[in-house]
């Protein structure tokens, strides 16, 4: 009696097999669905915390207070409040479009269909999160308002990681078959 090697595509046939990038793809944006709704929830429910860090970065008052940038700060509390809101809706619609890219692909792969809906659901909701950390923490606070200047205040270290999450994330979402059943 012989044995026939196992190929990919018999351990494909095999009943329940999923497909391993959509799976990843899955795993991934429902990673950093949860993520994004955490931090969310937490800066809803202890909204003193973070509200600090926000008012503090616009502020400039822990950075090395250089005339040169110093025009730069944003001492208004209401306008710093706004700012800080707003990082909380962008965090909240993120963390929302990537639950239901999250959904979407989980009813792909129970074969459903629909992984171009999932993989454009999770490009907008990934996209979300690097423009706020991107964009938001690492260029605007962290240059334009100098953070990195701040021992206390600086944000970057985990600005970088969230974005560099939500890069790879995206990254392997739109890797050739990563909407596909294969």
């Amino acid at each position: 009696m012989t044995t026939r090697p196992r190929t990919r595509s018999s351990f494909r046939r095999r009943a329940g097999a999923l497909p391993v990038l959509p799976l990843a793809a899955a795993l991934l944006t429902s990673t950093v669905a949860l993520y994004m709704a955490l931090v969310a929830f937490g800066n809803i429910t202890d909204f003193d915390t973070n509200r600090a860090f926000v008012h503090h970065v616009l502020a400039m008052d822990t950075t090395f207070k250089d005339p040169d940038l110093m025009w730069r700060s944003v001492d208004s509390t209401t306008l710093q409040d706004i700012a800080y809101v707003l990082i909380i809706v962008w965090e909240t619609v993120a963390a929302l479009v990537l639950v239901a890219a999250g959904v979407g692909w989980a009813r792909a792969l129970r074969g459903g269909g629909g992984f171009a809906r999932a993989r454009r659901l999770s490009t907008v909701g990934l996209l979300m999160v690097m423009l706020l950390f991107g964009a938001g923490f690492i260029a605007i606070g962290g240059e334009w308002f100098a953070m990195w200047q701040s021992k206390a205040w600086n944000g970057l270290d985990a600005a970088t990681r969230d974005f560099m999450l939500a890069a790879f994330t995206l990254l392997v979402v739109h890797l050739p078959g990563a909407e596909e059943r294969v």
